[in-house]
């Protein structure tokens, strides 16, 4: 997974309540990470959660993925980078990466179905696909691999 040229950066400070007896973040604090950047993802396209939820327009997630390749401890200054892999007609896969520096910590992905008010699945509105994207993205097509610049 190649972070494309469009990417939010979100620091976390690894809490010491995020660390096992052995000094290492718990594994599940990586997806409470992921959903930190995603937000911030978001916030930084103009959006929010909160405004597409007034809306009627809910983002839930389907399906998680993350694959731990080194330790983060207490105090670690951990960067999540987080774009918009792919994007469908109902739904849409955020991938991440956590890294102390450049070291890779985690990588992971998110997908998300598109539902409306009564929790069904709709199209992803074109104001939400056209906020998120950074740029007009065809349907399945991701916005690319291309490394950071």
């Amino acid at each position: 997974m190649d972070v494309p040229r469009h990417y939010s950066k979100t620091i976390v400070r690894v809490r010491y309540a995020e660390t096992d007896q052995m000094g290492v973040v718990y594994h599940t604090n990586f997806l409470i990470w992921f959903e930190v950047g995603r937000t911030e993802y978001i916030r930084e396209k103009g959006l929010s959660y909160r405004t597409m939820e007034e809306k009627g327009v809910y983002l839930p997630v389907l399906e998680s993925h993350c694959r731990i390749v080194a330790s983060a401890r207490f105090e670690d200054a951990v960067e999540i980078r987080t774009w918009i892999d792919e994007m469908k007609t109902r739904k849409m896969t955020f991938a991440y990466e956590a890294r102390r520096g450049e070291e890779i910590l985690a990588r992971g992905t998110t997908v998300h179905v598109c539902l409306n008010e009564r929790r069904r699945p709709i199209r992803i509105p074109e104001w939400v696909r056209d906020g998120l994207l950074p740029g007009r993205v065809r349907d399945g097509v991701g916005n690319g691999t291309s490394p950071p610049a």
